[in-house]
């Protein structure tokens, strides 16, 4: 039987952005993790801009508890602009008009039950149609290279299957992240998932394939994660219910091309925010003088 989803383009992608961000903490107390810029622009943003490089205009924040911010962000702000236009200042008001030109929904997640859960908000929003997924606090750097998110589409569009956004680590980090089982593809960079397993040893690791926080999945999870119990602390995982998937149809794992920031930890954030302030027209070469003659 022909599934109704399939040969539908990919119109739509999903940020989960409702966590607390206790890492972060007391900054995140009030702000959200999210919104913590790069320089000058916010995490979110970035997201946001790559979702939109890859070909995809409808884009749903999962939002919670005190993340008014982000709604505020991607809004129109006349009072603002009124005084960016009457001080001449018309590159940052092209900017901001441009922020605000994007079009964003938001739904709430009530309470943090997990990924999976925060997955399962979109379900009306996604409308049996295949949908990206990118986390809130992942952002990747590909200078003039596709869009990560996009390389996933295109593998998609090959496979027709759930893809699963992965890089291959070094043996002594597949212990921080859900490593793929899998078997070989004809493309050297693909895997077909048969299992996942979170955090393993060096020695129970049955590859470098890490889970890194994008996917391109087909709406027949919405029924698997319907059906799957919480597990710890009261959660439902996505990683469980790809699992599930992975078991009665095939599911591809893509070692993606950029530089990943987890922004989520206080080493990836600023990591992002030393490097990408280098890569900036205005500000790298001063900032790299900076650095080299700089003594603590």
């Amino acid at each position: 039987m022909l599934l109704s989803w399939k040969n539908k383009k990919i119109r739509k992608a999903v940020i989960p952005a409702a966590g607390f961000g206790t890492r972060f903490l007391p900054e995140t107390k009030a702000m959200p993790k999210e919104m913590l810029p790069i320089v000058d622009k916010p995490t979110i943003q970035y997201i946001v801009e790559e979702i939109l490089a890859s070909g995809i205009q409808k884009i749903l924040i999962i939002s919670g508890h005190a993340k008014r911010a982000i709604e505020d962000h991607f809004d129109s702000s006349p009072e603002l602009e009124q005084h960016l236009e009457e001080s001449g200042k018309e590159d940052l008001l092209a900017q901001i008009r441009k922020i605000s030109d994007i079009k964003v929904h938001y739904v709430r997640q009530p309470y943090m039950r997990g990924l999976g859960d925060a997955i399962l908000c979109a379900k009306e929003f996604i409308d049996d149609e295949p949908f990206g997924v990118i986390l809130g606090d992942d952002v990747v750097y590909t200078g003039d290279g596709e869009p990560a998110l996009k390389q996933l589409m295109d593998r998609y569009y090959e496979t027709g299957s759930t893809v699963i956004g992965c890089q291959v680590v070094p043996e002594d980090k597949v212990s921080s992240y859900g490593i793929i089982q899998g078997e070989e593809t004809e493309n050297p960079d693909m895997l077909r998932v048969l299992d996942m397993i979170e955090k393993p040893s060096i020695k129970e690791a049955p590859s470098r394939f890490a889970a890194l926080g994008r996917y391109v999945i087909t709406p027949d999870v919405f029924d698997i994660l319907e059906m799957t119990r919480p597990g710890k602390g009261g959660e439902i995982q996505l990683t469980d219910a790809l699992r599930v998937m992975a078991h009665a149809e095939k599911v591809y794992a893509y070692n993606f091309k950029g530089k990943r920031y987890d922004t989520g930890n206080k080493l990836g954030y600023l990591k992002a925010m030393v490097e990408f302030a280098l890569r900036r027209e205005d500000l790298g070469d001063q900032f790299r003088e900076y650095l080299k003659n700089l003594k603590v």
